[in-house]
Parts: C-alpha cells; sequence; structure tokens
C-alpha cells in the first residue's frame, strides 16, 4: 500500500481500554480484561460490546492496515486483528481466532446481528499477521496475510458511503482474563482499487 501513514497509539482512542497497555519501542502490548468480547445476538442470544479496540478515523477512499504477533493464542476463542466500526450495532471483525485448539482466519459482520466465518491457517501460530480493510464506495475489502505472503481476500461487507467509521486494532478473550497481543503495525493510507490485487 503506497502512501502509508504511520498512526501512534497515542493518537487513537481505546473503545473499552484493555487490562494493560504498554510500549515496547515502536510496538504496543495489549492485555485483555476477562471474558471481553464482540458479538450481538445470532445463535447465542447475548450481546457483547465490551472487547478493545484502538480506533482511529476511517474515511472513504482509504485503507487501515493492522500488523500483530500470533503468539499466546491458548484459550478457546482468543482473538486479535482488525476492527472497522461505525457505532455498537453496524461493525467488523476479522483477524486471528483460536476455534477447536487451531488459529483460524475468520471475520464477523454486524448490522444489527452478528455472522461469524472461519478457515484454518495452524502454520500461522507465532508469526505476524496482518489485516488490511479498505474503503471503496459502498464497500469493505478485508484481506490479510502471514508475514510477506501473498494477501488473501477475507470478506467483502457493506459499508455506507456516508457513514462516520473508525478502525484500528482489536482483540478479547471471551473465555478468559489475560491474552497479551503485541501490535507491531498500525497504518493508514489510499484504498485499494480493485478485488483483486
Amino acid at each position: 500500500m503506497d502512501g502509508q501513514r504511520v498512526i501512534d497509539w497515542a493518537d487513537a482512542e481505546w473503545l473499552n481500554p484493555p487490562l494493560r497497555t504498554e510500549r515496547d519501542g515502536r510496538e504496543l502490548v495489549v492485555t485483555t480484561k476477562d471474558h471481553s468480547d464482540f458479538w450481538r445476538t445470532t445463535s447465542y442470544g447475548f450481546v457483547k460490546d465490551d472487547g478493545h479496540a484502538l480506533l482511529a478515523e476511517f474515511p472513504p477512499a482509504s485503507a487501515t492496515e493492522v500488523t500483530f504477533v500470533v503468539a499466546q493464542f491458548e484459550t478457546l476463542y482468543d482473538q486479535a486483528g482488525l476492527m472497522v466500526r461505525v457505532d455498537e450495532g453496524t461493525w467488523i471483525k476479522a483477524g486471528v481466532e483460536l476455534t477447536d485448539g487451531v488459529p483460524h482466519l475468520g471475520a464477523v459482520v454486524t448490522s444489527g446481528k452478528s455472522d461469524w466465518s472461519l478457515s484454518p491457517v495452524p502454520d500461522w501460530l507465532g508469526r505476524r499477521v496482518t489485516l488490511r480493510a479498505s474503503r471503496t464506495g459502498n464497500a469493505v475489502t478485508i484481506r490479510a496475510r502471514c508475514e510477506e505472503g501473498a494477501w488473501q481476500m477475507v470478506r467483502l461487507a457493506p459499508l455506507a458511503p456516508d457513514a462516520d467509521a473508525l478502525a484500528g486494532p482489536f482483540c478479547c478473550s471471551p473465555q478468559r482474563e489475560g491474552l497479551q497481543v503485541r501490535f507491531t503495525r498500525f497504518v493508514q493510507g489510499p484504498a485499494d482499487t480493485s478485488l483483486h490485487v
């Protein structure tokens, strides 16, 4: 993504501050609170909106990228990645989540109610993963890659062109306290111009 601008961690705002944060050089280590999550209604019947997201403006025709290390994912539903958020009923989270003992690349798109899609990525454990959300027209395109590998399409989701949206890193641990996630990069640049890169 050409024309990138690094977003300083201090220039974004926490939605639901985590248990702890620690700056380690240019990186940010985040520790989750107990039973933190983002979810609305579907299947489980509950609404959870207390996961941790560090958000900055996400204007039309822009893209946001977040990089983190998939480590210490040990408990069911431990997760981290990138969130796009309009309000408590309209948001997208995409990233890596531990399910059935294996890291999965997945996304949840919420418009009143949440959905969920997953694909196993066992070889991503212990490695750097980047998520990119690219906003064009009435849509957000979510892509991911491990290390310097090829970008993979994760999701194409609707987002109103006039929506005031935010985006940035997120993490949560629905079954425990104390997941530590190392975020290494948070940048913004121009949106992708094509679905195929």
